[in-house]
């Protein structure tokens, strides 16, 4: 089970609604992916109009947990303002902080994440930050209070893949909170090696909206999501310079 704050889901796969064809097939990809974790840009809905249609309305909500989060912020303030929407409409008091520092490679903003997750903090949010796969970053926020942390492997929807595997495990290795992946999974074997080195868990968007059969990439996301786990709870072999038989040699007999 993935703990996050207080609450407790069956599912390590966290998925983002935006993008996707149309309603219909975004629905069918939440289906088929199993998440109990739905996130979402709360600006770019209009949860205060109910005449404006959104993805809410063609979904059972009840059935999920959603995770509001601040993208477009760029200060700390206006992650801040966008959570406390969040917290108005009822939705969730559980919130994706999301800051952008910079317009061209969409990185996070570590010093305006970590001055809005403060203030966040003492307001009673459940916390979820996103951040580069900065090692320091991590343990101040854990320090703080933040309730799991979402590194990026690669730039938001460029779909490269972990580029730094060894940085990403040294956060995952050295914190005690959940971390999540977010941002730059292209493919399943990209969710599958994320969570083979302990990820707690993924959370994906234009990888599965963006992909020619959305609703097929949802479904192979949450088998490798699956089966990575799997492998990291199984415990892979080490790595050797040269070869082992894979047949024990004692007791063989030997040719004349």
């Amino acid at each position: 089970m993935l703990k996050i704050g207080n609450q407790t889901f069956e599912s390590r796969f966290l998925l983002g609604t935006g993008k996707f064809p149309d309603f219909k097939i975004q629905k069918q990809a939440v289906e088929v992916s199993k998440a109990n974790i739905l996130t979402f840009a709360l600006r770019r809905m209009n949860v205060f109009q109910p005449d404006q249609p959104n993805f809410l309305e063609m979904l059972d909500v009840d059935k999920y947990t959603l995770l509001p989060n601040t993208a477009g912020a760029s200060t700390a303030e206006e992650a801040i303002r966008t959570a406390h929407l969040a917290k108005a409409s009822g939705l969730c008091d559980m919130v994706k902080v999301e800051i952008i520092g910079d317009s061209r490679t969409l990185l996070p903003d570590p010093i305006e994440t970590y001055k809005a997750c403060e203030v966040l903090l003492e307001e009673g949010f459940i916390l979820l930050p996103y951040i580069s796969d900065d090692l320091v970053l991590a343990k101040r926020l854990e320090a703080l209070g933040v309730h799991a942390v979402m590194p990026g492997v690669s730039p938001i929807g460029s779909g490269q893949g972990i580029l730094n595997p060894t940085q990403l495990q040294l956060i995952i290795e050295t914190i005690n909170i959940p971390v999540i992946v977010d941002a730059g999974i292209g493919s399943p074997a990209d969710a599958a090696l994320a969570m083979s080195l302990g990820a707690d868990g993924v959370l994906l968007n234009t990888a599965v909206s963006g992909a020619k059969d959305p609703v097929k990439m949802a479904n192979a996301m949450r088998l490798a999501i699956q089966a990575g786990r799997l492998g990291y709870e199984a415990g892979r072999i080490d790595k050797r310079e040269y070869a082992v038989p894979s047949s024990p040699v004692e007791g063989l007999s030997v040719s004349e």
